[in-house]
């Protein structure tokens, strides 16, 4: 089997001009040691928002764990074994998150708000009910929206 090729990148490669080689180039500097070539605004700019993504990421598995929670409680003859199979999968989704990134607990109270509003909307939507017909800030506390049992197989 031949070996690839590689190339090295152009020194000096702008931000704006080759996201994916700027990232190349900035690792390797890091790695060498050599900070005064560092471009420390965008560095500085893509390292907080790596933390916003991370945040981004436990909102929307907070999200659809809290719209298949309210269908439940709202329309529970509808209850599928897909919406309980995704709250358990988003759980998971959530555990990972705050394993990964256990700071992103102090910001759970705010995690959850941002997540109920828009699940809110979702699930007004998707059932066909007024929004008015669901509480305007989040009914579970966290320990519902992680613990609060859902028999996906149900025994017979």
């Amino acid at each position: 089997m031949t070996a690839l090729k590689t190339w090295p990148a152009p020194a000096g490669t702008a931000y704006a001009d080759d996201f994916y080689t700027w990232t190349q180039e900035q690792g390797a500097r890091l790695r060498a040691g050599d900070v005064s070539e560092f471009d420390r605004e965008n560095l500085a700019e893509e390292i907080e928002s790596l933390g916003r993504s991370q945040f981004a990421s436990l909102v929307s598995a907070l999200r659809v764990v809290l719209l298949h929670m309210l269908k439940v409680d709202h329309q529970p003859s509808k209850r599928t074994r897909s919406w309980l199979i995704s709250v358990a999968t988003h759980r998971i989704h959530i555990a990972d998150e705050l394993d990964d990134s256990p700071g992103l607990k102090s910001r759970l109270v705010e995690a959850i708000g941002k997540a109920y509003r828009l699940a809110r909307l979702a699930a007004a939507q998707e059932m066909g009910l007024a929004v008015g017909s669901f509480p305007e800030t989040c009914p579970y506390t966290y320990q519902d929206i992680t613990d609060r049992p859902f028999a996906i197989d149900p025994e017979s």
